[in-house]
């Protein structure tokens, strides 16, 4: 039996006023992009201070990479990730179901290594609990398993740590850690994206594990038996416990039959955002509005709450989990490839990449005109 109204969104400790202030964008939902961005400049130096000629990459990115010398000169780099799923475990919690939230922790750490070129290779996880239920760890990292399982790393092992009086009962948060490898002549770290360059989308259906503070306020009102959407033939409870594509074997089949410019891991703050962070300081990604289906429930989040156009693509992936940045020429084979890969997760070219200062952005059908055509 799953809880109802604000309980679900709140958990047991919830700030009650926090419902109280409107949703009207991610900020209000409580998350500050700003204060997230100067607490990562200040710790950039600290981190940075630590590096030696081994470090590849530069805080800020998907993940990093080290030399891995040990092997002998010029040997592969070893890129690493940790990530965790946010406040979907609370919606894991509510609902009771726990198979499929590991899923979600694999996914949002090997895309994250994966944009590198990275194959990974070997996968932790941290379980931290108020209480711990056997039952329930074994069925979150039943999850993390077949996850692993999908990308062919090993599940090394982890950590169940049990926090008495900090969560209630049923509450966790989730925690992974995975480490890949790529020969040096083939880490893609976005510089050489050039214009003309086309952009195309792995869609991936549902919320994946990006912006849900932001879903839980819009939803607080809900409950989680409802159906997700009008004709949903579903609940709302299941459309959030979606479990996230994984697109790393996409990608991976990709990279050994195309040049690959530049790869952007779609997560909380949406596509531009993320796309920026791979793109040469001369250069501008643009995309396009209504280039791809965007799934139900981004419109019913819209039209449920009066969300701007601006706000959700400010938050959320929209449908779309990756961008890959391919020359011209390379455009229709990559889509064709795609097109057959293990995840089937349509694949649609979105985009280009334009003479610019390194930003990105949305252009095309207007804000509006987009989203009434999908409702």
């Amino acid at each position: 039996m799953t809880k109802t109204r604000a309980s679900w969104a709140l958990g047991s400790r919830g700030d009650s006023e926090w419902l109280s202030r409107r949703p009207g964008t991610y900020a209000s939902a409580g998350v500050d992009r700003e204060a997230g961005g100067e607490a990562v400049t200040r710790i950039a130096e600290l981190a940075r201070a630590t590096f030696g000629s081994s470090v590849a990459t530069e805080i800020g990115g998907f993940a990093g990479a080290y030399a891995w010398e040990a092997v002998g000169p010029g040997g592969p780099y070893l890129v690493a990730s940790t990530d965790g799923v946010g406040t979907k475990a609370q919606i894991a919690s509510a609902v009771g179901r726990y198979d499929t939230i590991g899923l979600d922790l694999v996914a949002m750490n090997v895309d994250d290594i994966v944009v590198y070129g990275a194959r990974p290779l070997f996968f932790l996880d941290f379980v931290m609990t108020g209480a711990v239920d056997p039952g329930q760890v074994e069925d979150i990292v039943r999850g993390v398993a077949n996850g692993c399982k999908q990308v062919g790393c090993a599940l090394l092992g982890g950590e169940v740590a049990e926090h008495p009086g900090t969560m209630g009962r049923g509450e966790f948060d989730l925690v992974g850690f995975v480490v890949g490898s790529v020969d040096r002549k083939e880490l893609i770290t976005g510089t050489s994206i050039r214009p003309g360059d086309r952009v195309i989308g792995l869609t991936a259906p549902g919320l994946r594990s990006d912006g849900y503070s932001f879903v839980r306020k819009i939803f607080a009102d809900r409950s989680l038996n409802e159906p997700a959407y009008p004709d949903a033939d579903h609940s709302l409870g299941d459309e959030l416990l979606r479990p996230s594509a994984i697109l790393t074997p996409m990608v991976l089949d990709l990279l050994r039959a195309v040049d690959v410019h530049g790869l952007a891991h779609v997560t909380g703050g949406g596509i531009a955002a993320n796309a920026a962070r791979i793109l040469p300081p001369d250069c501008d990604l643009v995309l396009h509005r209504g280039s791809w289906p965007v799934p139900p429930i981004f419109v019913e989040m819209r039209r449920s709450r009066g969300i701007t156009t601006r706000a959700m693509e400010d938050a959320f992936g929209l449908g779309i989990g990756m961008v890959v940045v391919v020359p011209p020429e390379a455009e229709e084979q990559a889509l064709q490839i795609l097109a057959r890969g293990a995840v089937p997760t349509p694949t649609l070219t979105i985009g280009e990449v334009t003479p610019g200062s390194g930003r990105a952005a949305f252009a095309g059908a207007s804000q509006e005109v987009f989203w009434r055509e999908k409702l």
